[in-house]
């Protein structure tokens, strides 16, 4: 069995480990047929996901976030959910010169409120719903021209391709997460939430 030297085992700072309480601002769910959302008093979850959802499933096909597969591979979806902050949406609408960027603009489903730096939350993480619910954080949501093809359309952009191609420029690491469902259950708007923040560390080898 190979041996950790001492000098190894003490070469990666650790970030104990943290638990914050947040709140389910405002929920929204996806037509099937569109990656837009709208508000509804709660999400009815399964292990797929958001029953009837755009991003609903158990797997998913691979795009552009996925080089490494040829497009359109069937994979595990770990996007099945994505959760934004209103504060950091207000960040990004600033840095657009826009009024406002809505939350179902996006395709958001959870606006999660009182977690400071929402999109920076790592991998892992693990939000505990009072009601029962609880969802596993796999990482930032990586903003992207359709998302702001959407917001052009709505403010209603003099240029809208410059406006579509500036979104995922001014919006990263500010987008939000995705998560998948650990726990099945139904989540209510106003919903307390548990948020653990597992140990980190950068991986240095």
């Amino acid at each position: 069995m190979l041996e950790l030297s001492p000098a190894t085992e003490s070469a990666a700072d650790i970030v104990p480990g943290r638990k914050l309480t947040a709140k389910a601002a405002a929920l929204f769910a996806a037509p099937y047929d569109h990656f837009e959302t709208r508000a509804v008093e709660q999400l009815r979850l399964g292990f797929d996901g958001i029953a009837g959802d755009f991003h609903g499933g158990t797997t998913r096909r691979s795009g552009g976030r996925e080089p490494w597969y040829p497009r359109g591979t069937e994979m595990r979806n770990e996007r099945q959910l994505s959760l934004v902050a209103a504060d950091e949406l207000a960040v990004v609408a600033q840095r657009m010169g826009l009024d406002e960027i809505k939350p179902e603009w996006i395709g958001a489903n959870l606006v999660i409120e009182g977690v400071p730096q929402l999109s920076m939350l790592p991998a892992g993480s693990l939000m505990f719903f009072k009601d029962g619910v609880t969802l596993k954080v796999d990482g930032q949501n990586k903003p992207c021209r359709i998302a702001g093809q959407s917001i052009a359309e709505h403010v209603r952009a003099a240029d809208h391709e410059a406006t579509a191609l500036l979104f995922p420029k001014m919006a990263k690491r500010l987008r939000g997460l995705v998560a998948w469902v650990e726990k099945p259950g139904i989540i209510r708007a106003g919903e307390e939430i548990s948020v653990r923040v597992p140990e980190q560390w950068i991986y240095q080898a």
